[in-house]
């Protein structure tokens, strides 16, 4: 394994069955930084970071965690907040917390110690007495954040952090992801919200169908092949123009997806020639664009496969 990535995928694969969930995923994840999961429903994120875990084992290729030859054997250094969350409603929120330390091989005085430090940088200090089950939903999260991160581990797993907070909950993890990685440690973050997965990340990579369909850094994912204009015409006027791959307008507004290939200032001619342009702004497209657009593809081709 390189010594500057936290994690690598092998050619990993993971079957049930006739059912492949995983197919031949590789990629490798740098060490200190944000790395993004992301797909729809079904399309393998959780399976992989099972793989990641030590949880299960690939039917073929492999996986290697922080230098080990799978996630069991690193198990002490990785931090996991998986998606389906559960508190022990009937422990205290401190006693949790601790245990859950104490699973990560903190003895007692460290797990309390760094335990009752948590709980008092998050807001939670006051609560450290009560029963789990008396926490709201965000304060509930917060404690299992909490949990994660109280051995200090290298790499932090979390698995739709954002579930269910309200925006100071959510700035709340924010600002907790960000200043984990500030102190190198490596977080692996699966979101179906595009908008913190496009702000967080540094790089990621779009599962579909249990391949990967884009992997690289955020600037080489949302390479600029999209025109945002303004214009005093209906949609019509921006039809059949030469190297246009869509278009949405709304109102004066429109956005067009370009070939790489063409020229934007050709472009640019072709319209000054049909309406009247207010505005021209070259950008690169948004994260849920290109989800859309990836995963709409393949929903489309396979249409098309069955007709």
């Amino acid at each position: 394994m390189s010594n500057s990535s936290c994690v690598v995928f092998e050619q990993a694969s993971k079957s049930f069955g006739d059912l492949v969930a995983l197919d031949s995923l590789s990629l490798a994840i740098p060490s200190g930084c944000i790395y993004g999961f992301i797909g729809p429903n079904g399309a393998g994120k959780t399976t992989a970071m099972r793989l990641l875990l030590g949880i299960m084992k690939p039917s073929s290729g492999g996986v290697q965690v922080l230098g080990a030859s799978d996630g069991k054997s690193a198990r002490s250094q990785i931090g996991y907040l998986p998606e389906e969350k559960g508190l022990y409603p009937r422990m205290r929120v401190l006693d949790f917390v601790v245990y859950m330390g104490r699973l990560n091989r903190l003895d007692k005085r460290q797990a309390t110690r760094r335990a009752r430090d948590l709980l008092d940088e998050f807001d939670l200090k006051d609560w450290q007495n009560e029963k789990c089950q008396s926490l709201s939903k965000g304060m509930g999260q917060k404690v299992q954040l909490i949990s994660t991160l109280v051995h200090d581990p290298q790499l932090m797993i979390l698995d739709e952090p954002f579930s269910g907070l309200d925006p100071i909950n959510t700035d709340v993890v924010r600002s907790m992801i960000l200043s984990r990685v500030e102190s190198n440690a490596t977080v692996i973050l699966s979101t179906h919200i595009m908008e913190q997965a496009e702000t967080l990340c540094s790089a990621l990579v779009l599962i579909n169908k249990g391949r990967a369909v884009l992997e690289g850094s955020m600037d080489e994912i949302r390479s600029g092949d999209t025109v945002y204009l303004e214009h005093n015409r209906d949609e019509s006027v921006l039809r059949d123009l030469p190297g246009v791959l869509s278009v949405k307008q709304f109102g004066r507004g429109a956005t067009l997806r370009i070939d790489p290939s063409q020229d934007s200032q050709d472009l640019l001619r072709s319209l000054m020639e049909r309406t009247n342009i207010l505005k021209f702004d070259t950008t690169s497209a948004s994260l849920h664009e290109i989800f859309v657009r990836e995963v709409g593809r393949d929903v489309q081709e396979e249409e098309a496969e069955n007709a």
